[in-house]
This record gives C-alpha cells, sequence and structure tokens, in this order.
C-alpha cells in the first residue's frame, strides 16, 4: 500500500482534538502564560503525539491488546485528577494562586493523557506499511499547532467571560477523560 497524505493529515487532526480542548482550557485558565510556556504546551503535546506512533509501531502487536485496554483507563485518570483538582482550587478561592502557575509536571501529564490513543494508531501505521517518521512527524506537528492555537483560543475566550472558567476548564478536562474512556 502506498502513503496517503491526505488520509495521515486527517488521523493527525483527530488525534489533535484532545490536546487542542485541553490547551483551549489552559489558555483560559492561565492568564500570563508566557511565549516560551505556549511553546512549552505545543512542544509536550506534539512530542507525544509524535513519540506515542512509534511506540506502537516499534511494540506491535505483542502487547497492543494490553496497551490498548489500560490506554483509555489511564487517560481518564489523568484528566480526571486534574481536572478536579482545578474544580476544587476554583472552588476554594486558590485559583489566584493555580491561574498563573505553570506546571512541567502537569503538562507531561496532559500530553500523556492526551496522546495515548496515538499508540495505536503506531500500530495502524505498522499495518498499513505507511512511513514511520513521515507519519509521526505529520501527527507530531499537527498536535503542536492545533496545541497553540488552542491556547490563544482559550486566553480570547477567558478575557471575554473572566476567572471563574477554571471550574468549567476543570469539567471540559473530566469531560474529556470519561470520552477517552467510553472510547467516543
Amino acid at each position: 500500500m502506498s502513503f496517503n497524505l491526505i488520509s495521515t493529515s486527517l488521523i493527525a487532526i483527530a488525534l489533535a482534538m484532545d490536546a487542542f480542548s485541553v490547551s483551549m482550557t489552559k489558555g483560559f485558565t492561565q492568564k500570563h502564560l508566557t511565549k516560551s510556556q505556549i511553546l512549552y504546551y505545543g512542544l509536550f503535546f506534539g512530542g507525544f503525539q509524535f513519540m506515542m506512533p512509534i511506540l506502537g509501531y516499534v511494540c506491535g502487536n505483542a502487547i497492543a491488546s494490553i496497551i490498548e485496554s489500560l490506554a483509555s483507563i489511564v487517560g481518564f485518570i489523568l484528566l480526571l485528577a486534574i481536572g478536579l483538582n482545578m474544580i476544587r482550587e476554583s472552588l476554594t478561592g486558590d485559583d489566584d494562586e493555580i491561574t498563573d502557575n505553570f506546571s512541567f509536571r502537569e503538562v507531561t501529564l496532559l500530553a500523556i493523557a492526551t496522546s495515548i490513543d496515538a499508540f495505536a494508531v503506531g500500530i495502524t501505521i505498522a499495518l498499513l506499511k505507511d512511513p514511520l517518521l513521515i507519519s509521526s512527524a505529520i501527527i507530531g506537528i499537527v498536535a503542536f499547532g492545533f496545541s497553540i492555537l488552542g491556547i490563544f483560543i482559550g486566553k480570547k475566550i477567558g478575557n471575554y467571560v473572566g476567572d471563574k472558567f477554571q471550574i468549567l476548564g476543570g469539567v471540559i478536562l473530566v469531560l474529556i477523560g470519561v470520552k477517552i474512556l467510553l472510547g467516543f
């Protein structure tokens, strides 16, 4: 089979949707992200989206069923924990402290949670015999771009709506986690 750029691009866009949603949430909850912090979000989300198909490709079918069955649970737990923490901090009045707080740990957990489904795509890439590095690069670049775009859109929305968007941001993360768990 030959490489199909359109199919790979559409897969990349679909995989980037969770990263886009989470980035938008961070854009409207973290008011004072610096340009370098915004770049970190893009690099982490894009980087993990790039690496996961490679891991899926390498692991192949041997452990695919195990990873796939755990992927939705792990993604759900990570997003649930982060989302509930955002809601808790907003309700307890700690939202001023968290709003402008950038955490590499949180960015890493969010990047992992939103890229686990890309692992299964790596298995598909292997089965279709598509070029691994080109496919993974497209997936990573699209996730990078969508993450940056999500933050900027989130900042615009947050400026219009106000500070209590952190509760909504937490709810959105929890809902994305449920979506991952249920496989929608």
